[in-house]
């Protein structure tokens, strides 16, 4: 369940889970280092992400088979596709001012 929560595999999940985790991250680290807010939120959405997926494998397997839960590579380098798409709409977003420092939303008020 847990997986399914992380992975991008629902239209909400992005919006009501993994976005919320990486900035609640990245408002962690920028209030110690202020330029490392994107990149903090990047790696906090990529571990939600890339964790969701393999959790979500890990367990259908389980699930489905009598057999131990192996993780190929080739199912690792998809997750990694797939994350490296959404994140690309994270650094879009970004740019845009739309996601930044939780400090940078009260400079414009």
């Amino acid at each position: 369940m847990i997986g399914f929560l992380l992975s991008p595999l629902s239209w909400w999940n992005d919006l009501f889970v993994n976005v919320p985790l990486a900035l609640a991250f990245a408002w962690a680290v920028g209030f110690v280092w202020p330029s490392g807010f994107a990149a903090s939120f990047i790696a906090g959405y990529w571990l939600t992400n890339v964790l969701g997926l393999v959790l979500l494998q890990k367990g259908a397997r389980r699930a489905l088979t009598d057999q131990p839960a192996l993780y190929s590579r080739k199912e690792l380098l998809k997750d990694l596709v797939v994350s490296l798409f959404y994140t690309l709409v994270i650094v879009v977003l970004i740019k845009l001012k739309v996601l930044q420092p939780i400090g940078d939303y009260f400079l414009r008020l």
